[in-house]
């Protein structure tokens, strides 16, 4: 499995699924999920309407992942996961993190995808600290590679070149 970091904008990688960091309803929101909601198109959302809820307002719980088409995007899918709000460290935070990142894997590894890419789960207004995540995210990404072959392809897009270098410093160490 190759690993590549990205400055820029997830919605125009050509890869085969991109992750949505969404929330719970998987109707948009702030951050990456609206700019990926809005780069997809009306599709995207009539999809995400149509995804069964397993209770009221809550289509993808906490740690868990739900997969779509790429609908307008360049990449054929995208996989929706809802990352933790940051409560100081000590509420499960770290395991939902690597959990949201596994269970994408394991959608794009059933799918047989070749590509991944992935935005900084939480870091957004779930105020998760960028240094913890990109630990949670290399680490889980990693126990990942030394078992599964697909996807082939691992990105982590960011949007400004200090994350970058947050990741850079995680994938060296």
């Amino acid at each position: 499995m190759r690993i590549t970091i990205e400055i820029g904008d997830i919605t125009v990688l050509r890869v085969d699924a991109i992750v949505n960091a969404a929330n719970e309803t998987l109707l948009g929101g702030g951050g990456v999920d609206g700019a990926i909601h809005g780069a997809a198109g009306p599709g995207l959302l009539a999809e995400c309407r149509n995804a069964p809820k397993i209770r009221p307002r809550v289509r993808c719980p906490t740690g868990e992942a739900r997969i779509t088409g790429g609908h307008r995007l360049h990449a054929r899918y995208v996989i929706h996961t809802v990352g933790p709000v940051w409560h100081g460290g000590n509420a499960g935070e770290a395991e939902l993190l690597a959990h949201c990142y596994r269970a994408s894997l394991r959608l794009a590894a059933d799918k047989h995808l070749a590509s991944i890419a992935f935005p900084a789960i939480s870091c957004g207004i779930y105020g998760y600290p960028p240094q913890r995540a990109v630990l949670v995210a290399v680490n889980a990404v990693r126990a990942w590679q030394a078992i599964r072959e697909h996807p082939q392809h691992v990105v982590f897009c960011c949007f400004d070149a200090a994350m970058a270098g947050y990741y850079r410093s995680a994938l060296a160490a």
